[in-house]
């Protein structure tokens, strides 16, 4: 049985400023590509002949993202094991493959990152075809991507002999990224991939090379799966454990050092979003070498991407231009030096701004919240509760609330009392009381809500009851 293993974490920082903290670039929804590019992922493998249901490894603060995603693929058997943070890629997939053993000691792992573009899906299953013949016999595979370009931002993949009945190669040696020289003698050789991140392997076998090559990361990891903790959907890796391991990717830890390293060549239109350059690659451009998306106005525009998602946005006389504009931040640059935006997010960091973290709107396990107005001793919100939804009961030091009924109707708890307000009707919520939002009814509920005090940020919660696993541990 082959388990799919997707690898959901990271943030994405150089498409900032779409791709933040809270919503990372593969849970977007980019209109030219009709989903998320974590539901892509998982859409290419059906069809797949004898595959399990996926195993996703994301950060803790992502579950609800995943699970709601998943829902929404109709994915209700997948589990979802949550990293308290991020190690890289081997510890990941080594509680994986620890967790893939206990129900089947057979599995074989195919890894993959949730932030990939295939076109080809058809010859990306015949790939995998492939790469399940060679796993069966105990090799480590990787895909190698067949390049079409001297790329600097990719590492390389060089191939060996052919190995016999099938369309696989020995793998002669990894190389870091190359300078451009060095990329475009690698084109010309014809004998280099692009190494795209993906496997496909035993699970005992990785677990196996990894102990020999990475024994560290190893013993680190079957602590850790040992004091997994079980939660609803979710399977949660102790982070007092997993601290311990230090972080590597797959290719370090294991892939440079094994002996039993085979690469499949792919060629179905692989593009690993790393820029924004690269979505203008792969989007559908006008007569001028143009993408555009939202309300976009050009005169005298060439070879750009400009994206818009709350207002017009106009160019004139530009070219090779990146413009990207969200609700709170825009985003200029050359096409050229998109791969930097990475530096913009870490001066954002360093100030402890949140354009960082999140949008305006923020989404929730019960729904979503969108900041409209944030002044001195004032805070406007508008707020959607997801029908059989519920914020939790919780309280504020520093802020009274005022909320009005929009759309539907919701039941209010306010201080021990419970009131049903539909549209037009509103509630006070004054400082330090007992409050909350439900949803039992069949349509979303939404309110504008009104925060007065002298302190406004999300951190003022006490929550007392919450039927998402939001409560502070004693």
């Amino acid at each position: 049985m082959l388990l799919p293993v997707v690898i959901a974490g990271g943030i994405g920082s150089r498409l900032w400023p779409v791709s933040r903290t809270l919503l990372p670039k593969q849970f977007i929804h980019f209109q030219q590509f009709g989903g998320s590019l974590f539901q892509n992922t998982l859409n290419r493998l059906n069809g797949i002949e004898d595959i399990s249901q996926p195993l996703v490894v994301c950060n803790e603060e992502h579950r609800f993202l995943v699970a709601e995603q998943l829902r929404a693929l109709d994915e209700l058997d997948s589990k979802i094991l949550l990293e308290p943070f991020g190690k890289d890629t081997a510890p990941a997939v080594a509680v994986a493959a620890l967790c893939a053993i206990q129900e089947n000691p057979d599995a074989l792992l195919l890894v993959l990152p949730a932030d990939h573009i295939i076109n080809d899906t058809d010859r990306f299953q015949s790939a995998i075809g492939q790469a399940k013949k060679l796993a069966k016999k105990n090799k480590l595979v990787t895909f190698g991507i067949v390049p079409d370009a001297p790329e600097v931002g990719y590492g390389y993949i060089e191939k060996g002999s052919q190995l016999e009945g099938s369309d696989g190669f020995a793998v002669a040696r990894f190389v870091e990224k190359p300078d451009l020289a060095a990329a475009i003698s690698y084109l010309e050789a014809g004998t280099y991939f692009w190494n795209s991140g993906m496997f496909m392997f035993s699970a005992q076998l990785f677990l196996g090379e990894l102990e020999v090559y990475s024994r560290d990361i190893y013993e680190v990891c079957v602590e850790t799966f040992a004091a997994i903790i079980k939660d609803n959907d979710f399977m949660r890796i102790p982070g007092s454990r997993f601290s311990a391991c230090r972080s590597d990717s797959i290719d370090y830890a294991v892939m440079e050092k094994t002996a039993n390293a085979a690469m499949i060549p792919l060629d179905a239109g692989w593009n690993d979003l790393g820029a924004w350059e690269a979505l203008w690659k792969v989007g559908s451009k006008d007569a001028a070498g143009n993408v555009i998306s939202g309300d976009v106005l050009l005169n005298q525009v060439n070879n750009s991407y400009i994206q818009a998602e709350s207002r017009l946005v106009a160019a004139v006389g530009i070219e090779d231009t990146v413009i990207i504009e969200t609700a709170d931040s825009v985003l200029v640059s050359n096409k050229k030096s998109a791969q930097t935006v990475k530096k913009i997010v870490e001066q954002l960091e360093a100030k402890k701004r949140t354009e960082s973290v999140s949008h305006t709107k923020v989404f929730r396990p019960w729904g979503s919240y969108e900041s409209l107005m944030n002044a001195d001793g004032y805070q406007v919100k508008h707020i959607i509760v997801n029908p059989g939804e519920s914020l939790s009961l919780q309280m504020h030091h520093h802020r009274a609330e005022h909320w009005i009924v929009i759309k539907g109707k919701g039941v209010i708890t306010c201080d021990g009392k419970e009131i049903v307000l539909g549209v037009n009707e509103n509630i006070f919520v004054p400082l330090g009381s007992k409050h909350r939002l439900a949803n039992p009814f069949s349509e979303p509920v939404e309110i504008i809500e009104v925060q007065v005090g002298d302190y406004l940020s999300e951190d003022d919660i006490v929550r007392f009851e919450d039927q998402y696993g939001r409560l502070e541990k004693p």
